[in-house]
């Protein structure tokens, strides 16, 4: 067993398929699926483990790509990893990847009372038979859409506005008040309801601090702030892919702005068309239905789906 094993290039190869998978633009054919590939999957394995806090576990003929996330860590008050992908060859049996798995469970365990989750694709389907396997809690499963075609986007303004940054705090409170039980975080026994506010509430107010974008809010006369939904632009991805993109990061709709998810979404497309940007993105959990109404009123498409699995450490079976 190693952790600073060499990437394994062959196995690499193997798993090209599944790991453009892990790009979140994979779906979108207008986009270079070579420059994808180096960005977010192949390209991003063979570097693995080149950043401070990216690790590899190998064990026999099976290589783990993860990393400790410093800032859930320390807000959760334990260490919280997540697993990028997982490495192997076609000739490797379900037992034998389960049981890797299980070494790889029992290697982060030796860290301490811990947590490990990882985003999987539905066509990496032995990987998800070996992680259930091995007890790992399936939390979520998330429809990711994606908007084109903006330039003839014509539905119907609303009065919106960018929320400033005294009201951070406020936005926070209508992120945690807004529970969604089948969100991740709540799904998740590890973290609580109380814990999993907490990190809802933190993550909005940074939002509208400046971590996205930006943050649109109501802006009617009379109506209170009950609603928000947090932007980001995509910058990085955006210049590398020479497309304008724009993603629904984070939204919530409290009882006193029913009917503002729809209008929020749709004024995010309208920001990204006078933007000039080409795409809109918004991922939801197949339990919203509300949210999934709403993307096909507003001519969203269904790109892709996937499932988030963890395992508390040490593992409960």
């Amino acid at each position: 067993m190693e952790h600073t094993a060499a990437i394994d290039a062959e196995l690499v190869g193997q798993r090209a398929a599944i790991l453009l998978r892990h790009s979140p633009y994979h779906f979108l054919r207008e986009l270079s699926a070579d420059v994808q590939q180096e960005r977010f999957g192949t390209g991003r394995a063979v570097r693995f483990g080149q950043k401070p806090a990216e690790e590899v576990f190998s064990i026999q003929s099976v290589q783990f790509l993860y990393e400790q996330l410093a800032w859930d860590s320390a807000f959760f008050g334990a260490p919280v990893f997540r697993l990028f992908s997982v490495l192997f060859g076609s000739a490797t049996t379900l037992l034998e990847l389960t049981r890797a798995v299980q070494a790889f469970q029992a290697e982060l365990a030796q860290r301490g009372q811990g947590y490990c989750f990882v985003e999987v694709p539905p066509e990496d389907i032995r990987l998800l038979q070996a992680l259930t396997q091995a007890s790992w809690r399936w939390n979520e499963t998330r429809l990711h859409y994606y908007r084109a075609n903006l330039a003839t986007y014509a539905e119907p303004r609303y009065p919106v506005r960018t929320a400033l940054p005294m009201e951070a705090a406020h936005i926070g409170q209508v992120a945690a008040a807004a529970r969604n039980d089948h969100d991740r975080f709540h799904a998740d026994p590890w973290f609580g309801d109380e814990q999993a506010d907490a990190f809802l509430a933190r993550y909005a107010t940074s939002a509208t601090e400046g971590y996205c974008d930006a943050v649109l809010v109501p802006a009617v006369e009379g109506v209170p702030i009950d609603s928000f939904l947090a932007i980001s632009d995509l910058a990085e991805d955006a210049a590398l892919l020479g497309v304008g993109l724009s993603r629904v990061v984070l939204t919530a709709v409290g009882p006193a702005n029913r009917g503002w998810h729809l209008r929020l979404v749709s004024e995010i497309v309208h920001r990204a068309r006078e933007q000039n940007a080409q795409f809109v993105l918004m991922t939801t959990q197949a339990t919203n239905g509300a949210v999934v109404r709403n993307a096909e009123k507003l001519g969203f498409s269904l790109g892709s789906v996937s499932h988030i699995l963890s395992c508390p450490l040490p593992a409960e079976y």
